[in-house]
């Protein structure tokens, strides 16, 4: 593949399993250690971590030995923020709290240089490896990933408006907000939430777009995904530093 191939998009267009992880540390350091650990992607989070456009910047550089695909959250729909992101060289975008398919055609238009959008032109951005890949803007838009993430009430009862719209090729279940939305605060489990999750990637995967979901916990995981998810993140760099400490410490005392 040369250096413009989107190889995360192309996998899910063959129906293959992306397995991914959510970085939140907000370093170049964790974001390599955990790039080289075998999984599909990383998503590198700026609307719930520390990570502002320098920290996204040098974990991109940091990713580039591996072939891991790093996605880039955004804290918004913001068309600024979004056209930075792609500037510095992100090809898949996750955009939160996309409630109707109006917002989704806000966000698919920051990612589209005019007349199909209107993404601002830089000549030799990062993306382009500074002038490096001479066909960059002809070819950049069709290696997009642009992910829009369901996290509401409102969100469930547009989703296929949402998933019509073209130019978003994957909805994303947020199932913290949804959960809270739905009126389980803090009970991502709960079988309701549960029930509705898998109702939502049916109806996700039956309208033709990927589906993907965060969530940590390994028999969920596996359930996600036998109801159709593709892009699949199954944990955190935030929570194997916590919960490996915690138990490291655990074990130690218990022989102290």
């Amino acid at each position: 593949m040369d250096r413009l191939t989107n190889r995360f998009k192309a996998a899910l267009a063959e129906g293959r399993q992306q397995i991914g992880l959510w970085c939140s540390l907000a370093s170049p350091i964790s974001t390599e250690i955990v790039a080289g650990a075998g999984l599909d992607w990383l998503l590198l989070d700026m609307e719930h971590s520390a990570n502002d456009l320098r920290d996204i910047y040098a974990q991109l550089q940091a990713m580039m030995e591996n072939a891991t695909h790093p996605m880039v959250r955004v804290p918004s729909d913001d068309a600024v923020t979004i056209k930075r992101v792609l500037d510095a060289g992100a090809q898949s975008l996750m955009v939160p709290n996309v409630d109707d398919a109006e917002q989704a055609r806000r966000v698919v238009a920051a990612t589209r240089y005019a007349p199909r959008g209107l993404r601002g032109f830089s000549q030799a951005p990062r993306a382009a490896r500074f002038g490096r890949i001479p066909d960059y803007h002809a070819r950049c838009e069709a290696e997009l990933f642009v992910a829009v993430q369901i996290e509401s009430r409102r969100a469930l009862d547009n989703l296929e408006a949402i998933a019509g719209v073209e130019g978003v090729d994957g909805l994303f279940i947020g199932p913290g907000d949804l959960s809270t939305s739905l009126g389980y605060l803090g009970q991502q489990g709960h079988p309701e939430v549960v029930r509705t999750i898998e109702e939502a990637v049916a109806r996700i995967v039956k309208a033709g777009k990927h589906a993907g979901i965060l969530t940590p916990n390994e028999e969920l995981a596996r359930r996600y995904m036998a109801a159709g998810t593709r892009f699949t993140a199954v944990g955190s760099d935030l929570g194997l530093l916590a919960r490996g400490a915690e138990a490291l410490a655990a074990r130690i005392r218990s022989g102290v």
